[in-house]
């Protein structure tokens, strides 16, 4: 399974689905049966019936809509995701993680005052560029070859080509994948495609805003984000188990100790 990233206590589901296999094969074996005939005449009857039900729970189904047909074209690449607090984040290193089975890497750009998140290989030898460092003139630089890049995903310099050579850090081969993102209730949060029709996506759909993040009040503690190697079926089963709760949130949740 593909490990779910947390924020809290809450993470987006895994998007792989586990069949079960059977365990067993069960041999039948063909057995005469001594029911009595039913004449003809009364089956054109019950098969009148039958269609009649059949075509009625259809209407039904059209009306009220096919909810496993929906579930199948739920896109899961076409929503917000939380990445990480920022708190947890550095400005001066890029960080790399895993969501929803993309490596992506997230670095601060002093020139945009923002957050960016990049798809997590260099274009030059597919590189981690979570593995480089943000240099002395704010930019992702890859740690293998030094490659240099800008918050728009654009090659900025290339070491090893010559001066007054093409300009090959310009070529869109060059460039990085860039995935839309922002920051609100202290999370960074980002669009899980670097399709460049979902460049604007911000305009159009924003992330769920929880407006008690933002209360001091009503957040007493910081958040915190773990990778965590389950999918969601133990994830369900997690967070309706009270009893865990003393000991995995010790210190940050309260509750009542049992009797001695």
């Amino acid at each position: 399974m593909e490990a779910l990233r947390s924020v809290f206590v809450v993470a987006p589901p895994s998007i792989r689905a586990h069949l079960s296999k059977p365990i067993c094969n069960l041999s039948f074996t063909k057995k005469t049966s001594n029911l009595t005939r039913i004449p003809k005449s009364k089956l054109t009857n019950f098969n009148a019936i039958s269609s009649s039900v059949h075509e009625a729970e259809t209407e039904t189904e059209t009306e009220t809509g096919n909810l496993d047909h929906q579930d199948e074209n739920f896109d899961w690449f076409s929503h917000w995701y939380a990445l990480m607090p920022v708190c947890d984040l550095d400005k001066r290193a890029p960080h790399g993680m895993k969501v929803l089975g993309l490596d992506v890497v997230v670095w601060w750009d002093m020139h945009e005052n923002a957050w960016k998140v990049f798809d997590d290989r260099c274009p030059h030898r597919l590189a981690p560029l979570s593995q480089g460092r943000i240099d002395q003139w704010g930019r992702l630089q890859c740690v293998y070859h030094g490659w240099c890049f800008g918050g728009s995903g654009d090659c900025k310099f290339i070491p090893q080509a010559p001066p007054d050579g093409p300009p090959v850090h310009s070529s869109p081969k060059a460039c990085v994948g860039v995935y839309p993102s922002t920051m609100q209730n202290g999370i960074v949060w980002f669009w899980p495609s670097t399709n460049p029709k979902y460049k604007d996506i911000l305009t159009k759909k924003k992330p769920p805003y929880v407006p008690e993040l933002d209360d001091p009040s009503f957040i007493g503690t910081s958040m915190f984000v773990r990778d965590i190697p389950y999918g969601y079926e133990v994830l369900v089963e997690n967070l309706v188990d009270p009893s865990h709760v003393a000991y995995s949130h010790k210190g940050i949740m309260t509750y009542s100790p049992p009797p001695r």
